[in-house]
């Protein structure tokens, strides 16, 4: 049985309140904004029918490395990696500090 009682959000406004009261919104905007280069990626490569050899060819880097720029829950990738997997796929990175 679980006696634990809800804590009150009442005074949260937005999502972004209740993240910075938890202490996790910059790691929870991390790995979206990761998941989200993951897909757009994916999907760059599906529009242009390139494989996952041809790609990691065109990037000079391994398959293995490929799947590490692919995988959303992989962090250890570097921009230049990013931009370089952008660059195959007709695309660029834009990072900016906010």
């Amino acid at each position: 049985m679980n006696d634990m009682k809800p804590r009150d959000l009442s005074d949260l406004d937005t999502l972004d309140d209740f993240l910075d009261e938890e202490g996790i919104r910059e790691e929870v905007t991390l790995r979206a904004v990761k998941t989200v280069i993951a897909l757009q990626l994916r999907q760059a490569m599906t529009d242009r029918n390139m494989t996952l050899s041809a790609m990691a060819a065109e990037m000079d880097t391994s398959r293995a490395q490929l799947n590490r720029v692919l995988d959303p829950e992989e962090f250890n990738v570097t921009l230049e990696t990013l931009s370089r997997a952008a660059k195959v796929v007709g695309r660029g990175l834009k990072v900016e500090l906010v």
